[in-house]
Protein backbone atom coordinates (compact mmCIF):
# COMPACT_ATOMS: atom_id res chain seq x y z
CA UNK A 1 0.00 0.00 0.00
CA UNK A 2 1.38 3.63 -0.34
CA UNK A 3 1.97 5.98 1.96
CA UNK A 4 1.97 9.57 1.62
CA UNK A 5 1.84 12.73 4.29
CA UNK A 6 -1.17 15.00 4.38
CA UNK A 7 -0.36 17.58 6.23
CA UNK A 8 -2.33 20.35 7.82
CA UNK A 9 -0.26 23.21 8.00
CA UNK A 10 -2.62 24.67 10.72
CA UNK A 11 -1.63 26.99 13.51
CA UNK A 12 -0.62 25.22 16.64
CA UNK A 13 1.51 22.46 14.50
CA UNK A 14 3.54 22.88 11.24
CA UNK A 15 2.75 19.76 9.76
CA UNK A 16 0.11 16.90 10.79
CA UNK A 17 0.77 13.56 10.43
CA UNK A 18 -2.12 12.66 7.52
CA UNK A 19 -1.08 9.85 6.34
CA UNK A 20 -2.82 7.90 2.52
CA UNK A 21 -6.04 8.33 1.95
CA UNK A 22 -6.99 9.97 5.45
CA UNK A 23 -6.49 13.27 7.14
CA UNK A 24 -8.40 14.19 6.53
CA UNK A 25 -23.64 20.00 14.65
CA UNK A 26 -30.29 22.84 16.68
CA UNK A 27 -32.38 21.04 18.45
CA UNK A 28 -34.28 17.77 17.03
CA UNK A 29 -36.67 18.02 14.51
CA UNK A 30 -37.40 14.31 15.64
CA UNK A 31 -39.35 11.95 13.66
CA UNK A 32 -41.44 13.89 10.54
CA UNK A 33 -44.82 13.56 10.23
CA UNK A 34 -45.73 11.26 7.11
CA UNK A 35 -49.02 12.81 7.37
CA UNK A 36 -50.54 15.25 4.90
CA UNK A 37 -51.49 14.70 0.77
CA UNK A 38 -48.03 16.45 -0.56
CA UNK A 39 -45.13 14.59 0.98
CA UNK A 40 -42.72 17.16 2.72
CA UNK A 41 -38.89 18.32 1.73
CA UNK A 42 -37.11 15.73 2.24
CA UNK A 43 -34.79 15.19 4.66
CA UNK A 44 -36.63 15.72 8.22
CA UNK A 45 -36.00 13.77 11.36
CA UNK A 46 -33.59 10.86 11.71
CA UNK A 47 -32.90 8.73 8.90
CA UNK A 48 -32.70 4.69 7.79
CA UNK A 49 -31.94 2.66 5.00
CA UNK A 50 -33.77 0.69 2.89
CA UNK A 51 -31.56 -1.36 -0.22
CA UNK A 52 -29.52 1.07 -1.60
CA UNK A 53 -30.68 4.05 -0.69
CA UNK A 54 -30.91 6.15 2.78
CA UNK A 55 -34.47 7.44 3.61
CA UNK A 56 -35.52 10.55 5.93
CA UNK A 57 -38.13 9.94 8.67
CA UNK A 58 -40.99 9.75 6.21
CA UNK A 59 -39.68 7.17 3.56
CA UNK A 60 -38.32 9.57 1.08
CA UNK A 61 -34.70 9.17 -0.33
CA UNK A 62 -31.84 11.83 0.47
CA UNK A 63 -28.43 12.09 -0.65
CA UNK A 64 -25.89 13.22 1.20
CA UNK A 65 -23.33 15.79 -0.54
CA UNK A 66 -21.42 17.15 1.94
CA UNK A 67 -18.24 18.01 3.06
CA UNK A 68 -15.40 17.61 5.67
CA UNK A 69 -13.90 20.01 8.05
CA UNK A 70 -10.82 18.81 9.85
CA UNK A 71 -9.50 19.77 13.17
CA UNK A 72 -11.15 18.58 16.07
CA UNK A 73 -8.94 15.73 15.29
CA UNK A 74 -5.78 17.77 15.84
CA UNK A 75 -3.99 19.80 18.32
CA UNK A 76 -6.10 22.93 17.81
CA UNK A 77 -9.17 20.49 19.48
CA UNK A 78 -11.60 22.61 17.15
CA UNK A 79 -12.39 22.76 13.88
CA UNK A 80 -9.44 24.65 11.48
CA UNK A 81 -9.58 28.59 10.30
CA UNK A 82 -11.85 29.76 12.99
CA UNK A 83 -7.92 31.98 13.55
CA UNK A 84 -9.52 33.47 10.14
CA UNK A 85 -13.21 33.66 10.50
CA UNK A 86 -16.07 32.96 12.11
CA UNK A 87 -17.47 29.71 12.32
CA UNK A 88 -21.44 31.19 11.19
CA UNK A 89 -19.86 32.80 8.47
CA UNK A 90 -17.79 29.13 7.14
CA UNK A 91 -20.88 27.19 7.40
CA UNK A 92 -23.40 29.61 5.94
CA UNK A 93 -20.50 29.48 2.63
CA UNK A 94 -20.60 26.07 2.99
CA UNK A 95 -24.20 25.76 2.39
CA UNK A 96 -24.90 28.71 0.09
CA UNK A 97 -22.05 26.67 -2.29
CA UNK A 98 -24.81 23.89 -1.92
CA UNK A 99 -23.12 21.44 0.03
CA UNK A 100 -25.84 19.82 2.98
CA UNK A 101 -23.64 17.87 5.35
CA UNK A 102 -20.30 18.48 7.53
CA UNK A 103 -18.46 15.63 8.33
CA UNK A 104 -16.60 16.15 11.24
CA UNK A 105 -13.30 14.49 12.34
CA UNK A 106 -12.33 14.39 16.01
CA UNK A 107 -10.32 12.63 18.39
CA UNK A 108 -10.90 10.98 21.89
CA UNK A 109 -8.43 13.65 23.10
CA UNK A 110 -11.40 16.15 23.28
CA UNK A 111 -12.69 13.78 25.78
CA UNK A 112 -10.35 14.42 28.00
CA UNK A 113 -10.56 17.23 31.15
CA UNK A 114 -7.25 19.08 30.48
CA UNK A 115 -8.24 19.56 26.64
CA UNK A 116 -8.40 23.16 25.70
CA UNK A 117 -9.39 24.54 21.85
CA UNK A 118 -7.19 26.99 20.75
CA UNK A 119 -6.28 29.13 17.85
CA UNK A 120 -9.96 30.82 17.45
CA UNK A 121 -9.98 34.14 16.95
CA UNK A 122 -12.57 36.24 18.70
CA UNK A 123 -11.65 39.95 18.15
CA UNK A 124 -14.13 41.92 16.07
CA UNK A 125 -17.12 39.94 16.67
CA UNK A 126 -15.61 36.58 15.54
CA UNK A 127 -16.59 33.32 18.02
CA UNK A 128 -17.94 35.20 20.34
CA UNK A 129 -20.13 33.03 21.50
CA UNK A 130 -17.26 29.82 21.86
CA UNK A 131 -15.13 31.60 24.27
CA UNK A 132 -14.30 29.55 27.13
CA UNK A 133 -15.81 26.33 25.80
CA UNK A 134 -14.49 23.28 25.68
CA UNK A 135 -13.86 20.90 22.64
CA UNK A 136 -17.54 19.39 23.31
CA UNK A 137 -19.18 22.38 23.54
CA UNK A 138 -17.75 24.13 20.65
CA UNK A 139 -18.64 21.08 18.93
CA UNK A 140 -22.99 21.62 20.37
CA UNK A 141 -22.44 25.00 18.88
CA UNK A 142 -21.82 23.73 15.68
CA UNK A 143 -24.06 21.12 15.45
CA UNK A 144 -27.01 23.41 16.47
CA UNK A 145 -25.64 26.00 14.05
CA UNK A 146 -25.56 23.39 11.07
CA UNK A 147 -29.16 22.60 12.17
CA UNK A 148 -30.48 25.93 11.86
CA UNK A 149 -29.01 26.06 8.27
CA UNK A 150 -30.73 22.62 6.69
CA UNK A 151 -27.27 20.79 7.01
CA UNK A 152 -26.88 17.56 8.75
CA UNK A 153 -23.47 16.53 10.37
CA UNK A 154 -21.73 13.01 10.68
CA UNK A 155 -19.19 12.60 13.43
CA UNK A 156 -15.99 10.74 12.35
CA UNK A 157 -13.89 8.83 14.66
CA UNK A 158 -10.44 10.02 13.17
CA UNK A 159 -8.09 9.44 15.05
CA UNK A 160 -7.21 7.45 18.98
CA UNK A 161 -5.64 11.00 19.98
CA UNK A 162 -3.95 14.39 17.97
CA UNK A 163 -0.55 12.76 17.27
CA UNK A 164 -1.79 10.22 14.25
CA UNK A 165 -4.03 8.24 12.77
CA UNK A 166 -3.93 4.15 13.52
CA UNK A 167 -4.39 0.83 11.68
CA UNK A 168 -6.62 -0.60 14.25
CA UNK A 169 -9.62 1.17 16.37
CA UNK A 170 -7.95 0.85 19.18
CA UNK A 171 -4.03 1.47 20.73
CA UNK A 172 -2.08 0.51 23.74
CA UNK A 173 -3.09 4.22 25.11
CA UNK A 174 -6.43 4.19 23.82
CA UNK A 175 -7.80 0.97 24.62
CA UNK A 176 -11.62 -0.75 22.48
CA UNK A 177 -13.05 0.15 25.54
CA UNK A 178 -12.28 3.65 25.82
CA UNK A 179 -13.14 4.14 22.03
CA UNK A 180 -16.64 2.39 22.41
CA UNK A 181 -17.15 4.87 26.01
CA UNK A 182 -16.50 7.63 23.58
CA UNK A 183 -18.84 6.70 20.98
CA UNK A 184 -21.73 5.95 23.29
CA UNK A 185 -21.42 9.79 24.97
CA UNK A 186 -21.53 10.91 21.65
CA UNK A 187 -24.82 9.48 20.61
CA UNK A 188 -26.08 10.08 23.96
CA UNK A 189 -25.08 13.57 23.83
CA UNK A 190 -27.22 14.28 20.54
CA UNK A 191 -30.09 11.89 21.18
CA UNK A 192 -33.47 13.85 20.49
CA UNK A 193 -31.07 16.05 18.10
CA UNK A 194 -31.53 15.08 14.13
CA UNK A 195 -29.03 16.78 13.28
CA UNK A 196 -26.38 14.57 14.17
CA UNK A 197 -27.58 11.17 11.67
CA UNK A 198 -24.88 9.32 12.74
CA UNK A 199 -21.02 8.07 13.38
CA UNK A 200 -18.32 6.85 11.21
CA UNK A 201 -16.71 4.93 13.75
CA UNK A 202 -13.24 4.84 13.12
CA UNK A 203 -11.41 6.16 9.75
CA UNK A 204 -9.37 4.37 7.93
CA UNK A 205 -8.76 1.23 8.98
CA UNK A 206 -5.67 -0.43 7.37
CA UNK A 207 -3.54 -3.42 7.52
CA UNK A 208 -3.26 -5.15 9.40
CA UNK A 209 -6.99 -4.97 10.26
CA UNK A 210 -9.30 -7.27 8.62
CA UNK A 211 -12.53 -7.98 7.40
CA UNK A 212 -14.76 -11.45 8.60
CA UNK A 213 -10.91 -13.03 9.11
CA UNK A 214 -12.66 -13.64 12.86
CA UNK A 215 -10.02 -12.51 14.56
CA UNK A 216 -11.32 -10.59 17.57
CA UNK A 217 -8.17 -8.59 17.88
CA UNK A 218 -7.96 -7.58 13.79
CA UNK A 219 -11.21 -7.70 12.68
CA UNK A 220 -12.93 -4.39 11.90
CA UNK A 221 -16.19 -6.20 10.66
CA UNK A 222 -16.58 -7.70 14.28
CA UNK A 223 -15.59 -4.53 15.77
CA UNK A 224 -17.75 -2.55 14.02
CA UNK A 225 -20.79 -4.62 15.33
CA UNK A 226 -19.32 -4.48 19.12
CA UNK A 227 -19.16 -0.41 18.55
CA UNK A 228 -22.18 -0.18 16.78
CA UNK A 229 -24.56 -1.97 18.71
CA UNK A 230 -23.31 -0.28 21.84
CA UNK A 231 -24.13 3.56 20.17
CA UNK A 232 -27.77 2.16 19.06
CA UNK A 233 -28.53 0.63 22.73
CA UNK A 234 -28.24 4.44 23.66
CA UNK A 235 -29.28 5.98 20.71
CA UNK A 236 -31.07 3.77 17.94
CA UNK A 237 -32.16 6.55 15.77
CA UNK A 238 -28.67 7.00 14.38
CA UNK A 239 -26.77 5.39 11.20
CA UNK A 240 -23.43 3.33 11.78
CA UNK A 241 -21.42 4.22 9.21
CA UNK A 242 -18.44 1.55 8.31
CA UNK A 243 -15.62 2.11 6.39
CA UNK A 244 -13.55 -0.89 4.41
CA UNK A 245 -9.97 -2.34 5.11
CA UNK A 246 -7.17 -2.24 3.38
CA UNK A 247 -6.33 -5.40 2.07
CA UNK A 248 -9.19 -8.38 1.61
CA UNK A 249 -8.19 -11.63 0.67
CA UNK A 250 -4.82 -10.46 -0.84
CA UNK A 251 -6.01 -7.84 -2.74
CA UNK A 252 -5.09 -4.16 -1.47
CA UNK A 253 -6.70 -0.39 -2.08
CA UNK A 254 -7.29 2.63 -0.43
CA UNK A 255 -6.93 3.03 3.75
CA UNK A 256 -10.80 2.25 4.77
CA UNK A 257 -11.35 1.79 0.79
CA UNK A 258 -11.53 -1.86 0.42
CA UNK A 259 -15.55 -3.38 1.10
CA UNK A 260 -14.49 -6.10 -1.20
CA UNK A 261 -15.84 -8.64 2.06
CA UNK A 262 -18.84 -6.48 3.45
CA UNK A 263 -21.24 -8.62 0.14
CA UNK A 264 -20.00 -11.70 2.35
CA UNK A 265 -20.09 -11.11 5.24
CA UNK A 266 -22.15 -7.86 6.19
CA UNK A 267 -22.01 -6.15 9.18
CA UNK A 268 -24.85 -7.34 11.57
CA UNK A 269 -26.89 -4.57 14.33
CA UNK A 270 -29.03 -5.01 16.74
CA UNK A 271 -31.05 -2.15 15.15
CA UNK A 272 -31.78 -3.02 11.28
CA UNK A 273 -31.13 -0.34 8.50
CA UNK A 274 -28.81 1.25 10.31
CA UNK A 275 -25.90 0.24 8.48
CA UNK A 276 -24.24 2.58 5.64
CA UNK A 277 -21.07 1.64 4.47
CA UNK A 278 -17.93 3.93 3.59
CA UNK A 279 -15.19 3.97 1.03
CA UNK A 280 -12.61 6.49 0.62
CA UNK A 281 -10.84 6.77 -2.72
CA UNK A 282 -8.39 9.68 -4.08
CA UNK A 283 -6.16 10.65 -6.89
CA UNK A 284 -2.66 10.41 -7.36
CA UNK A 285 -1.99 14.09 -5.58
CA UNK A 286 -2.22 11.67 -2.14
CA UNK A 287 -0.80 8.30 -3.58
CA UNK A 288 -0.18 6.22 -6.71
CA UNK A 289 -2.13 3.27 -7.45
CA UNK A 290 -1.83 0.83 -10.62
CA UNK A 291 -4.91 2.08 -12.10
CA UNK A 292 -3.74 5.06 -12.23
CA UNK A 293 -1.07 3.34 -15.23
CA UNK A 294 -3.65 1.63 -16.62
CA UNK A 295 -3.53 2.25 -20.59
CA UNK A 296 -7.12 2.52 -20.55
CA UNK A 297 -7.24 4.82 -18.26
CA UNK A 298 -9.97 6.32 -17.13
CA UNK A 299 -11.69 3.54 -18.81
CA UNK A 300 -10.95 1.39 -16.07
CA UNK A 301 -12.06 3.29 -13.03
CA UNK A 302 -15.80 2.24 -13.03
CA UNK A 303 -15.08 -1.28 -12.91
CA UNK A 304 -12.34 -0.44 -10.39
CA UNK A 305 -14.85 0.95 -7.91
CA UNK A 306 -17.67 -1.65 -8.51
CA UNK A 307 -15.14 -3.76 -7.32
CA UNK A 308 -13.74 -2.45 -4.17
CA UNK A 309 -17.20 -0.89 -2.86
CA UNK A 310 -19.43 0.18 -5.69
CA UNK A 311 -21.37 -3.60 -5.87
CA UNK A 312 -22.71 -2.82 -2.45
CA UNK A 313 -24.57 -0.14 -4.00
CA UNK A 314 -25.03 -1.94 -7.82
CA UNK A 315 -26.77 -5.05 -6.19
CA UNK A 316 -28.67 -3.05 -3.90
CA UNK A 317 -27.01 -4.35 -0.74
CA UNK A 318 -26.57 -1.24 1.24
CA UNK A 319 -26.26 2.41 0.91
CA UNK A 320 -22.33 3.65 0.10
CA UNK A 321 -21.29 6.79 0.89
CA UNK A 322 -18.13 8.24 -0.31
CA UNK A 323 -16.74 9.82 3.02
CA UNK A 324 -13.39 11.42 1.54
CA UNK A 325 -12.05 12.23 -2.54
CA UNK A 326 -10.22 14.65 -2.72
CA UNK A 327 -7.02 15.91 -4.95
CA UNK A 328 -5.32 19.34 -5.62
CA UNK A 329 -6.51 18.85 -9.21
CA UNK A 330 -2.70 19.94 -10.11
CA UNK A 331 -2.24 17.05 -12.86
CA UNK A 332 -4.36 15.73 -15.62
CA UNK A 333 -4.61 12.01 -14.42
CA UNK A 334 -6.50 13.58 -11.16
CA UNK A 335 -8.61 16.11 -13.38
CA UNK A 336 -9.52 12.69 -15.15
CA UNK A 337 -10.19 10.48 -12.25
CA UNK A 338 -12.61 13.48 -10.47
CA UNK A 339 -14.23 13.32 -13.79
CA UNK A 340 -14.86 10.27 -13.94
CA UNK A 341 -15.57 9.72 -10.12
CA UNK A 342 -18.16 12.12 -10.27
CA UNK A 343 -19.61 10.38 -12.94
CA UNK A 344 -19.54 7.64 -11.61
CA UNK A 345 -21.69 9.05 -8.14
CA UNK A 346 -24.52 9.84 -10.50
CA UNK A 347 -25.78 13.09 -11.15
CA UNK A 348 -28.49 14.17 -8.91
CA UNK A 349 -30.53 15.94 -12.07
CA UNK A 350 -30.90 12.37 -13.67
CA UNK A 351 -30.87 10.53 -10.71
CA UNK A 352 -32.33 12.32 -7.56
CA UNK A 353 -31.33 10.81 -4.11
CA UNK A 354 -31.20 7.53 -5.54
CA UNK A 355 -26.98 7.73 -6.11
CA UNK A 356 -23.88 7.21 -3.87
CA UNK A 357 -23.94 9.64 -1.00
CA UNK A 358 -20.39 11.80 -0.56
CA UNK A 359 -18.89 14.16 1.67
CA UNK A 360 -15.61 15.63 -0.39
CA UNK A 361 -12.37 15.64 1.38
CA UNK A 362 -11.91 18.78 2.38
CA UNK A 363 -13.22 22.36 2.90
CA UNK A 364 -9.73 23.52 4.75
CA UNK A 365 -7.05 24.49 2.44
CA UNK A 366 -4.57 23.18 4.49
CA UNK A 367 -4.82 19.43 3.81
CA UNK A 368 -1.43 19.44 2.20
CA UNK A 369 -1.98 16.99 -0.64
CA UNK A 370 -5.63 17.50 -1.31
CA UNK A 371 -5.96 21.59 -0.73
CA UNK A 372 -9.61 22.40 -0.29
CA UNK A 373 -12.63 24.39 -1.30
CA UNK A 374 -11.58 27.09 0.06
CA UNK A 375 -8.16 28.88 -0.79
CA UNK A 376 -5.60 29.59 1.47
CA UNK A 377 -7.49 32.84 3.10
CA UNK A 378 -9.84 30.65 4.45
CA UNK A 379 -12.11 32.83 2.16
CA UNK A 380 -12.32 32.80 -1.47
CA UNK A 381 -13.73 29.65 -2.99
CA UNK A 382 -11.60 27.44 -5.37
CA UNK A 383 -14.27 27.45 -8.34
CA UNK A 384 -12.93 25.13 -10.11
CA UNK A 385 -12.42 22.20 -7.95
CA UNK A 386 -15.98 23.47 -6.40
CA UNK A 387 -16.95 23.21 -10.39
CA UNK A 388 -16.47 19.34 -10.47
CA UNK A 389 -18.85 19.02 -7.72
CA UNK A 390 -21.87 20.74 -9.18
CA UNK A 391 -23.79 18.10 -10.83
CA UNK A 392 -23.72 15.69 -7.69
CA UNK A 393 -24.68 18.37 -5.23
CA UNK A 394 -28.29 17.94 -3.54
CA UNK A 395 -30.46 19.90 -1.68
CA UNK A 396 -30.13 21.03 2.22
CA UNK A 397 -32.51 19.64 4.52
CA UNK A 398 -35.47 20.94 6.55
CA UNK A 399 -33.88 23.33 9.31
CA UNK A 400 -33.81 21.97 12.95
CA UNK A 401 -33.64 25.48 14.34
CA UNK A 402 -35.03 28.70 14.55
CA UNK A 403 -32.20 30.05 12.54
CA UNK A 404 -30.42 33.94 13.20
CA UNK A 405 -30.54 37.25 11.33
CA UNK A 406 -33.39 38.82 9.59
CA UNK A 407 -34.68 40.43 6.65
CA UNK A 408 -37.42 41.14 4.42
CA UNK A 409 -39.08 38.44 1.84
CA UNK A 410 -40.36 38.91 -1.35
CA UNK A 411 -42.00 37.02 -4.06
CA UNK A 412 -45.35 35.27 -3.22
CA UNK A 413 -48.45 34.35 -5.15
CA UNK A 414 -49.95 30.74 -5.30
CA UNK A 415 -51.42 28.42 -8.20
CA UNK A 416 -49.31 27.38 -10.64
CA UNK A 417 -47.23 30.92 -11.36
CA UNK A 418 -43.93 30.76 -9.84
CA UNK A 419 -42.69 32.30 -6.77
CA UNK A 420 -40.01 32.65 -4.17
CA UNK A 421 -39.04 34.18 -0.61
CA UNK A 422 -35.29 34.97 0.10
CA UNK A 423 -33.99 36.17 3.24
CA UNK A 424 -31.18 37.63 4.14
CA UNK A 425 -28.78 36.91 7.13
CA UNK A 426 -25.68 37.98 8.17
CA UNK A 427 -22.98 35.41 8.83
CA UNK A 428 -20.15 37.95 10.47
CA UNK A 429 -19.43 41.33 10.31
CA UNK A 430 -16.05 42.68 11.71
CA UNK A 431 -16.68 46.86 11.05
CA UNK A 432 -14.47 47.12 7.89
CA UNK A 433 -16.19 44.10 6.26
CA UNK A 434 -19.07 41.45 6.38
CA UNK A 435 -20.26 37.95 5.35
CA UNK A 436 -23.98 37.36 4.52
CA UNK A 437 -26.16 34.72 2.75
CA UNK A 438 -29.26 34.38 0.80
CA UNK A 439 -32.05 31.77 1.10
CA UNK A 440 -34.23 31.56 -1.89
CA UNK A 441 -37.28 29.18 -1.25
CA UNK A 442 -39.52 27.96 -3.41
CA UNK A 443 -43.09 29.25 -2.37
CA UNK A 444 -45.40 28.23 -5.20
CA UNK A 445 -46.50 25.33 -6.44
CA UNK A 446 -44.26 24.55 -9.21
CA UNK A 447 -40.72 23.89 -9.50
CA UNK A 448 -38.41 27.01 -10.38
CA UNK A 449 -36.02 26.84 -13.78
CA UNK A 450 -34.41 30.52 -12.46
CA UNK A 451 -34.39 32.85 -10.06
CA UNK A 452 -32.94 36.64 -9.16
CA UNK A 453 -32.93 37.98 -6.25
CA UNK A 454 -32.88 42.25 -6.02
CA UNK A 455 -32.13 44.83 -3.02
CA UNK A 456 -30.98 48.03 -2.35
CA UNK A 457 -28.19 48.89 0.36
CA UNK A 458 -29.36 51.00 3.13
CA UNK A 459 -25.67 52.58 2.87
CA UNK A 460 -22.44 52.45 0.89
CA UNK A 461 -21.80 48.77 1.07
CA UNK A 462 -20.23 47.22 -2.09
CA UNK A 463 -20.40 43.60 -2.76
CA UNK A 464 -16.52 42.38 -3.29
CA UNK A 465 -17.22 38.33 -4.23
CA UNK A 466 -19.79 36.26 -4.59
CA UNK A 467 -20.65 32.61 -4.94
CA UNK A 468 -23.15 30.55 -5.94
CA UNK A 469 -24.89 33.32 -8.02
CA UNK A 470 -23.99 35.91 -10.59
CA UNK A 471 -24.32 39.99 -9.87
CA UNK A 472 -24.63 42.99 -10.98
CA UNK A 473 -24.25 46.12 -8.71
CA UNK A 474 -24.99 49.55 -9.79
CA UNK A 475 -24.76 52.30 -7.20
CA UNK A 476 -26.72 51.12 -3.83
CA UNK A 477 -28.87 48.42 -6.00
CA UNK A 478 -27.81 44.32 -6.44
CA UNK A 479 -29.29 42.05 -8.80
CA UNK A 480 -28.24 38.27 -7.80
CA UNK A 481 -29.04 35.28 -10.24
CA UNK A 482 -28.91 31.78 -10.07
CA UNK A 483 -25.85 29.69 -10.82
CA UNK A 484 -26.57 26.98 -13.79
CA UNK A 485 -26.60 24.76 -10.82
CA UNK A 486 -29.39 25.88 -8.42
CA UNK A 487 -31.68 27.47 -10.62
CA UNK A 488 -33.46 24.37 -10.31
CA UNK A 489 -35.54 24.53 -6.60
CA UNK A 490 -38.79 22.50 -6.08
CA UNK A 491 -41.54 22.74 -4.27
CA UNK A 492 -40.92 23.97 -0.54
CA UNK A 493 -37.13 23.55 -1.05
CA UNK A 494 -34.19 26.06 -0.71
CA UNK A 495 -31.04 27.43 -2.87
CA UNK A 496 -28.81 29.64 -1.55
CA UNK A 497 -25.95 31.82 -2.49
CA UNK A 498 -23.72 33.98 0.16
CA UNK A 499 -21.46 37.15 -0.68
CA UNK A 500 -18.83 39.03 1.35
CA UNK A 501 -18.99 42.56 0.91
CA UNK A 502 -17.25 45.81 2.64
CA UNK A 503 -17.75 48.05 4.74
CA UNK A 504 -19.84 46.72 7.40
CA UNK A 505 -22.94 45.14 6.48
CA UNK A 506 -25.43 47.56 8.62
CA UNK A 507 -28.94 47.24 8.84
CA UNK A 508 -30.48 43.98 6.26
CA UNK A 509 -31.70 44.76 3.25
CA UNK A 510 -35.11 43.97 2.00
CA UNK A 511 -35.19 41.42 -0.61
CA UNK A 512 -37.37 41.18 -3.50
CA UNK A 513 -37.16 37.76 -5.15
CA UNK A 514 -38.71 36.56 -8.23
CA UNK A 515 -38.54 33.40 -10.28
CA UNK A 516 -39.81 31.52 -13.52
Amino acid sequence: MFRSLRRALGVVAAALLLPLAGVHVAQAAGTASAAGATAAVPGAGYWHTSGRQILDAAGQPVRIAGINWFGFETANYVVHGLWSRDYKSMIDQMKSLGYNTIRLPYSDDIFKSGTVPNSIDFSNGKNTDLQGLNSLQIMDKLVAYAGQDGLKVILDRHRPDASAQSALWYTAAVPESTWIANLRALATRYAGQSTVIGIDLHNEPHDPACWGCGDVATDWRLAAQRAGNAVLSVNPDLLIFVEGVQTYNGVSGWWGGNLMGAGQYPVQLTVPNRVVYSAHDYATSVAQQPWFSDPTFPANMPAVWDKYWGYLFQQNIAPVWVGEFGTTLASTVDQKWLTALVSYLRPTSTYGADSFSWTFWSWNPNSGDTGGILKDDWQTVDTVKDGYLAGIKAPTFPSTGTGTGGGGDGGGGGGSTAACAATYTTSSDWGTGFNASVTVTNTGASALKSWQVKWTWPGSQQITNMWNATYTQTGASVTAVNADHNGAVGVGSSASFGFGGAPGGGTAPALTCTAT
